[in-house]
């Protein structure tokens, strides 16, 4: 029955708001919407505080990185709904020097989340009340979950026994850092023999 009325109302919610999304999923009783970074603070505010949603509770804030996409960045809102008993994940796709706006005036646990997904991916959020670090050191440079950071980092970490303190030192590798192809072997350029047809 919830289920029902969730996608009755939303289905009218997209009628009258066509330009604040872009695509919409369902996928195992979960709603997907994709809409862009102009309007996404917009669509956020209306699903909470409108008496149809009641996306009270942000349950996370995560992004994904694909760097070979023209938006390289996919940031995931996911909204839970206690009044309908209904999750719905709010979708933005965005590029490297686009900036987001904060949701921390509408969430106020955006604000740590946004915190996290500032110092791991180096995503900017605009008008965000303490945009930090919260995961790494403040001295750390670069942001590890990005797919162009290398695996062995920048710096490594040791304790230093005459000094009696942590030194950070310029990681030294006996190996050359690489580049990897990752061309997959069925999708290569290269024409196979083709399979002896029977008929």
């Amino acid at each position: 029955m919830v289920m029902k009325y969730e996608f009755y109302f939303l289905g009218n919610f997209l009628k009258n708001f066509p330009k604040y999304i872009k695509n919409v999923k369902i996928i195992n009783n979960e709603i997907f919407i994709l809409t862009s970074n102009k309007y996404f603070l917009n669509l956020l505010f209306i699903l909470k505080n409108s008496t149809l949603f009641q996306y009270k509770i942000l349950s996370d804030l995560t992004c994904v990185d694909f760097p070979n996409k023209f938006y390289r960045f996919r940031l995931f809102y996911n909204l839970l709904s206690v009044r309908y008993a209904h999750r719905l994940c709010l979708i933005i796709d965005f590029d490297e020097m686009e900036p987001v706006s904060s949701a921390s005036f509408l969430y106020s646990n955006a604000n740590w989340l946004e915190r996290e997904v500032w110092d791991l991916f180096g995503i900017y959020f605009i008008n965000h009340p303490d945009l930090r670090r919260i995961l790494t050191d403040y001295g750390f440079e670069g942001f590890p979950l990005r797919k162009d950071f290398p695996l062995s980092g920048f710096l490594e970490v040791r304790y230093d026994e005459e000094k009696k303190r942590i030194v950070y030192e310029p990681i030294e590798l006996t190996q050359e850092y690489r580049n990897f192809n990752f061309v997959s072997p069925w999708e290569s350029t290269v024409e196979r023999a083709k399979p002896f047809n029977l008929i």
